[in-house]
């Protein structure tokens, strides 16, 4: 897999991981149990960890303003046990996959090659991967490939976090540098500064992310990077077309 279509996966796949996190029938599904879409979504990202306080989910999230996650993590799982939450937000995931992409091509390729990949990758320092990787996985080869490709988003994700750290970049920073229209969204009240150097740590962060997960994608042979390229471009066009 060269460089560049490694980054096109990446970007894919954390597209198609948080197809489902607002999407409508999303929003349904939390309402109907009393969550609004943003306690819906730190309790359901954030539930595979447990009843926990919020700075122990807050520490696997990493972006976010602390006092605006704790009043998020701690008044939803008022509302939903945490567990509860994560598997009712998985199965928001599982039913946009049957609705979407039972008559995408590939997609039992795809499955054994992000199962594969998936099942290479050391979950130490990675919490909120960890959590939801020991998740069941579903039978039906829609919804098992959309909850793949959102175990896949996590690794990346948590990986990322890791890699921020180890490069010495706030992750308030590495979040603003990367997305610098979220400041306010992720709880911040005013945009934070920072420098050349911050921005050369992220680009650091970048490079250790990809570095680390490379062993894992390397498991796959020719046709299973194939198979995991083509599905995640095909999976990719049903949810975005």
């Amino acid at each position: 897999m060269t460089n560049d279509e490694f980054g096109v996966f990446a970007k894919q796949i954390a597209d198609i991981g948080s197809a489902f996190y607002f999407h409508p029938d999303t929003l349904a599904t939390g309402k109907a149990s009393g969550l609004d879409g943003f306690r819906f979504y730190f309790v359901g990202r954030g539930g595979v960890l447990g009843d926990v306080e919020a700075d122990v989910v807050h520490s696997a999230f990493g972006y976010f303003e602390p006092a605006l996650f704790a009043t998020m993590w701690n008044s939803a799982k008022e509302i939903v046990p945490a567990r509860d939450g994560a598997r009712l937000y998985m199965g928001c995931n599982h039913a946009l996959g049957r609705a979407k992409l039972a008559d995408v091509a590939g997609l039992d390729a795809f499955c054994e090659a992000a199962g594969a990949v998936n099942d290479a990758i050391d979950p130490t320092g990675l919490a909120l991967y960890a959590g939801v990787a020991a998740e069941p996985v579903p039978h039906d080869v829609p919804a098992r490939a959309i909850h793949l490709a959102m175990v896949l988003r996590e690794a990346r994700g948590s990986t990322h976090l890791l890699a921020v750290v180890a490069s010495g970049l706030a992750p308030r920073l590495a979040h603003q540098i990367r997305r610098p229209d979220d400041v306010s969204l992720f709880g911040w009240s005013e945009p934070a500064e920072f420098t050349d150097a911050d921005s050369t740590r992220w680009a650091a962060a970048e490079e250790l992310t990809n570095e680390l997960l490379a062993p894992s994608f390397a498991v796959l042979d020719p046709a299973g990077e194939r198979a995991l390229l083509d599905g995640a471009h095909a999976i990719h066009t049903a949810l975005t077309t």
